[in-house]
């Protein structure tokens, strides 16, 4: 399934649309605007929430949760590396996942058990950040996109100069 992340130019903290491959509303992303660190609530069409996001401040790295029902699920994690931008997810169980890619050229991919299960390409469009995100099915779609804010997150804050941790 292919998702299209967008992020709203003209809003109060970090709010995010994304839409399925036709184009219909899927998820939201309300971003708290007056908070320390990152606050995310990642919620359905309905604007019911599924996860909240939150970041992990005083953290020698880059360092995100991720919530369900009040307890924390999983957690991101932005790895040092020199040449490539690299992330882990790690999710209950033997499931985690690792990703890998480009800032320069906006690639990443999501590994598990050494087979790629989601890629994210983004595209400039007018003012506004999109992304593409195609998810294989069977595999944990809020996860894997409350993922893909988060790394926008960090990206953005790494551009801007903004202290991650």
């Amino acid at each position: 399934m292919i998702y299209r992340i967008k992020e709203k130019f003209w809003s109060w903290g970090n709010d995010f649309s994304i839409t399925d491959e036709a184009g219909n509303p899927a998820f939201y992303v309300d971003g708290k605007a007056f908070s320390f660190g990152d606050k995310l609530s990642f919620q359905d069409a309905d604007r019911n929430e599924l996860a909240f996001i939150a970041q992990k401040l005083l953290s020698l790295k880059p360092r995100y949760q991720i919530f369900i029902d009040g307890e924390q699920f999983a957690e991101i994690v932005k790895e040092w590396s020199w040449f490539k931008q690299k992330f882990s997810l790690d999710v209950p169980g033997p499931n985690d996942y690792s990703i890998e890619g480009s800032f320069w050229q906006h690639e990443f991919k999501f590994v598990r058990e050494g087979k790629v299960v989601a890629t994210i390409s983004k595209d400039f469009w007018g003012w506004t950040d999109s992304y593409g995100v195609d998810i294989a099915e069977g595999e944990d779609i809020v996860s894997i996109l409350c993922t893909c804010i988060v790394i926008d997150q960090i990206l953005q804050d790494e551009s801007s100069g903004v202290a991650a941790s």
